[in-house]
């Protein structure tokens, strides 16, 4: 008989902390760097090429890894310190020599640390409230993180107004120290680490069953269709996606001189504060069921890529960002819980999550690259309708080939038969 998991507020609130400082912290000082580099460091657009991409390629590289190293390891608090201790170190290190071996190699540790943030602190959620109170507890992480973005987006402008540049370097340092601080409050006998790693249930008495039951191994993963579907799904989801906002940010400064930026970050800004009451509601309503509601994370993209091509104009294409916060903030939530039920009892929840978010960073990588070159030679509309095109594709793939994965014991019995056969 399962029980309901009952962690302290204590564990939960810090929780809320730990999602908000980490908000920043996970990318280091993102799209900063570049400002920084070009305007007060004096770099060439090439050094600057070099120092955004080491972090991207370290991050991805690292997922896999660190997915298996979360589901592996019970001391996920201490991980996440350690990574949030290295990207302190990177900032701090950037800010004072902004050399290009300094820069580099702050952003591969930075890179690295970033692909340890997201299965750590999914997994200490899932240990702390189990799979019954995953689904609003993940659309709470996701919209105090929304939040976290938010509020360092608006510290971070005003310390390089009103301080210098390269306080944002200094910001981020204190804000990995805040999620240092939260994740220590966070009570570690509350957490169920053979929980966290997908493993076992909520409420089982018997310790010897949980330990004894064995790491799924990848290949196994890989060929459950359930699971590979959903990957090739979510990997064209951000196929499309990705690139939709660069493109954006292109046509915005075509000849609007300095307000580009301002254009840019009303767009981020939009989706932003669209992607909190967003996650929050998909949290709750995924109750019940998972599929009806990421079915219109899924739709809603080949929508926005079309309204893209049908006006230039500034305000529309600020307004159109509402799509995005709306599919940005059912993705956030549901990829997480689909994960958590196709890998329920396997132990490599974690795991897989990285092996995700690895194909995810390959196919937005490939996203920018095929827009590039389509719209060189055919221009933005073309662009837009060929993402939108799609956007279409895995729409179709997650309606007619992903099933609904909150079945419960009924999911989990039929995962277990295909693991007999193979």
């Amino acid at each position: 008989m399962q029980q309901q998991r009952r962690p302290s507020k204590k564990s939960l609130r810090s929780l809320d902390y730990l999602n908000v400082f980490l908000a920043d912290v996970r990318d280091g000082v993102g799209p900063y760097l570049s400002i920084y580099l070009k305007a007060s460091a004096n770099w060439n657009p090439a050094q600057i090429g070099m120092a955004m991409s080491a972090s991207a390629i370290a991050t991805v590289i690292a997922q896999t890894p660190a997915g298996a190293l979360v589901d592996r390891l019970r001391q996920k608090r201490m991980l996440i310190v350690l990574a949030a201790v290295f990207v302190s170190i990177g900032c701090i290190a950037m800010g004072l020599f902004p050399n290009l071996p300094v820069v580099i190699g702050s952003q591969i540790v930075i890179g690295i640390a970033a692909a340890i943030f997201p299965p750590a602190i999914t997994a200490i959620t899932l240990g702390l409230v189990g799979h019954e109170r995953l689904d609003r507890r993940v659309g709470r992480n996701e919209t105090f993180n929304h939040t976290g973005n938010l509020l360092a987006a608006t510290l971070a402008g005003l310390a390089g107004y009103f301080i210098a540049r390269k306080a944002i370097f200094f910001l981020v340092a204190a804000m990995a120290v805040g999620s240092i601080i939260s994740v220590r409050m966070i009570r570690e006998r509350e957490i169920d680490h053979e929980l966290a790693r997908g493993d076992g249930e909520e409420g089982e008495e018997e310790d010897n069953e949980k330990h004894q039951q064995p790491y799924e191994g990848i290949l196994q993963l890989l060929s459950d269709r359930q699971i590979l579907f959903f990957t090739i799904a979510v990997v064209l989801f951000h196929f499309a996606n990705a690139a939709m906002l660069p493109l954006v940010g292109q046509e915005l400064a075509q000849g609007k001189g300095t307000s580009d930026t301002v254009y840019m970050s009303a767009c981020i800004i939009v989706a932003q504060l669209v992607m909190i009451p967003v996650s929050n509601l998909a949290g709750r309503f995924a109750h019940t069921a998972r599929k009806p509601i990421f079915l219109l994370g899924f739709a809603v993209l080949p929508i926005r890529g079309v309204l893209y091509t049908l006006s230039d104009n500034p305000y529309f294409l600020v307004s159109v960002q509402i799509l995005d916060g709306i599919a940005g903030g059912i993705f956030g939530v549901l990829s997480v819980l689909m994960v958590a039920d196709l890998t329920k009892g396997t132990g490599r929840f974690n795991v897989t999550q990285g092996m995700l978010n690895t194909a995810i960073g390959v196919g937005a990588g490939l996203s920018n690259v095929l827009a590039g070159f389509v719209v060189k030679s055919a221009g933005y509309n073309v662009g837009f309708l060929i993402l939108a095109a799609i956007a279409v594709v895995a729409l179709a793939v997650f309606w007619f080939c992903v099933p609904e994965t909150k079945t419960g014991v009924n999911r989990n019995a039929s995962h277990q038969k295909h693991l007999a056969k193979s």
